[in-house]
């Protein structure tokens, strides 16, 4: 039996993250969460997790968008896939060009928007996960 893929959650809304949480540990998945920038970059780098769930909207402004740079310049971190889910476009009226996200914002592998519907996030999830192991198999 596979052991269940561990992700961490960086959201300073504890209401959010506990509904987020529930629907992603009754879905089988392993689940920790980090209510400050700080907290959850010191997790990353201690802890081993499968996916990284990012609020952009933390603390002094846009510190998830910090979090996701600094991870894809750390060889150990930048592997890892980055789903954000943020309510951004609403606060700053921010659209992303052509793609989710745009590469010259943020780079990361996700973005979906606050509130997010359970089977969405659940299939989001799904997606990153096997691109993720799909890239790993390609560097074997």
């Amino acid at each position: 039996m596979t052991e269940p893929k561990k992700f961490l959650i960086i959201d300073d809304d504890p209401d959010f993250v506990e509904g987020i949480m529930s629907i992603l540990v009754n879905a089988g998945y392993e689940v920790e969460a980090k209510y400050n920038p700080k907290e959850g970059y010191d997790a990353l780098e201690t802890g081993k997790y499968d996916l990284l769930l990012l609020d952009i909207m933390m603390g002094r402004g846009a510190e998830g968008v910090m979090i996701a740079r600094k991870m894809r310049k750390d060889p150990k971190l930048r592997e890892m896939p980055v789903l954000i889910i943020t309510g951004i476009r609403e606060q700053i009226a921010y659209l992303f060009p052509g793609h989710a996200v745009s590469p010259h914002f943020v780079e990361v592998d996700e973005l979906v928007e606050k509130p997010v519907e359970p089977s969405l996030l659940l299939e989001r999830v799904a997606a990153l996960l096997q691109t993720a192991e799909a890239r790993k198999e390609e560097d074997k």
